[in-house]
């Protein structure tokens, strides 16, 4: 039986955020370099972004590159830098035909100015469409984030734009990367590690985790239907009783 027909679509994660880990060990595995395990991790983001939209997903998020890859090898990072100027040029087509708008978090002013430069022009170019928001985590850290809201806010507070009192969750999430998305509601980490790595880390707090082993250039559309699956048969209870719910 094809996993997709055992799929609630009236029960789908309205975000899904993924951490794709794994490119460089499945690289080793093969006796390549790391550069070939990034280069193939592109056609699981292709598989799984698809997979999402046609399933009805509203928002899928990629963490794509950490403020922390900065700390890499340096070939290793304008291997990164370089591919996903080509990928953005190559998954356009994708993107529009797929009616997929396409958005980006982090900081983004430290990208190289190609990069920059070729992400907005994609940005620009899907704006319009509604099916499904695709979101790259690009030169992304939860805490730096945060930190920035925290600074954001507080001068609003000293120029008694917001009052001390009035500040509250929507606050918040107003001045985060990702005002304009739901919060999360199933995390998904490949390669076996179970860790969230300075991932969304106020917009997971009732998030669903899902850690598979399989690393991330293997992942193909059954894994993400596993993952969904998986999801669907967990109880959220945000904090009430199973009785509360029912």
């Amino acid at each position: 039986m094809d996993l997709k027909e055992n799929i609630h679509i009236d029960k789908l994660p309205k975000h899904i955020a993924i951490i794709m880990d794994g490119n460089g060990r499945w690289a080793k595995q093969k006796g390549m370099l790391r550069a070939f395990g990034h280069e193939n991790g592109t056609k699981a983001v292709r598989e799984t972004v698809e997979a999402s939209a046609e399933l009805g997903v509203e928002n899928l998020t990629l963490y794509a590159f950490s403020t922390e890859n900065w700390n890499r090898p340096k070939l290793e990072v304008q291997t990164l830098m370089k591919l996903l100027v080509s990928s953005l040029k190559k998954e356009i087509k994708t993107l529009q035909d797929n009616n997929i708008k396409l958005s980006a978090i982090g900081n983004l002013n430290t990208l190289p100015k190609k990069v920059y430069k070729e992400l907005h022009e994609v940005i620009n170019s899907t704006k319009s469409n509604n099916r499904m928001t695709l979101t790259l985590a690009l030169s992304y850290g939860s805490r730096e984030e945060i930190l920035n809201t925290v600074k954001e806010i507080s001068i609003k507070v000293k120029k008694n734009i917001i009052s001390p009192d009035k500040i509250d969750e929507s606050i918040i999430n107003e001045h985060l990367y990702t005002q304009n998305l739901p919060d999360v509601d199933l995390l998904i980490r490949t390669s076996g590690e179970q860790r969230i790595s300075n991932f969304l880390l106020w917009q997971i707090a009732y998030a669903e985790l899902y850690f598979t082993n399989i690393l991330w250039p293997d992942f193909k559309k059954k894994h993400l239907y596993e993952a969904i699956i998986e999801y669907q048969k967990r109880e959220r209870r945000f904090g009430k009783t199973s009785e509360q719910l029912s």
